[in-house]
């Protein structure tokens, strides 16, 4: 939901709360607590899982292998869990023209960098820019060039969007803010 008046254009930034994320973190949760079960029902002998056999499976090597993938997978787990609990990534995008001023704000893990808030003038942007990349793994990227900064992004690097929406915002920001925009 953008808010958007003749002055003030809010913009706000989706984080790590997609469908997506919560999709693959629990297989991903599920998958590898399985793994640790049946590796370690084949160290006690007993099913814990009462679908999966683990009879056949000895302890030495196959069920200490499992255990591995299941706690390195029960990491990575909650590693996604906790990128969806604080949400990082998420933020916004604000241009004042009023005051001059476009801010940028982003959540991060907790801890001294947990909002990342950057502020700039709005005579300092030289143009907007478009990195389209086509292929197997497309990439669609809007960057502001700032001057004596380094390219700061506007988007999301991970997003799928397609070309119609990257071309639609870009046009968008560039009319917003008065300066051309770039592709490469």
């Amino acid at each position: 939901m953008n808010r958007r008046s003749k002055w003030l254009w809010i913009e706000p930034i989706t984080g790590s709360r997609k469908r997506s994320n919560f999709f693959w973190a629990c297989i991903l949760f599920l998958g590898s607590l399985g793994f640790f079960l049946v590796g370690i029902s084949s160290h006690f002998g007993e099913n814990l899982i009462p679908l999966l056999s683990s009879q056949q499976i000895l302890f030495v090597p196959q069920g200490i292998v499992m255990c591995f993938y299941g706690i390195a997978g029960l990491f990575i787990s909650s590693y996604l869990w906790c990128t969806i609990l604080f949400n990082v990534g998420s933020g916004y995008n604000k241009f004042d023209k009023k005051k001059g001023i476009v801010c940028l704000f982003r959540r991060g893990f907790p801890g001294i960098n947990r909002r990342i808030f950057s502020r700039f003038l709005m005579k300092d942007i030289q143009m907007i820019k478009m990195e389209i990349q086509e292929g197997i793994s497309p990439r669609r990227v809007l960057y502001m060039e700032i001057k004596g900064r380094q390219d700061t992004p506007l988007t999301r690097t991970g997003d799928n969007v397609n070309l119609r929406e990257i071309e639609q915002k870009a046009a968008e920001s560039a009319r917003f803010l008065r300066v051309s925009i770039e592709g490469f």
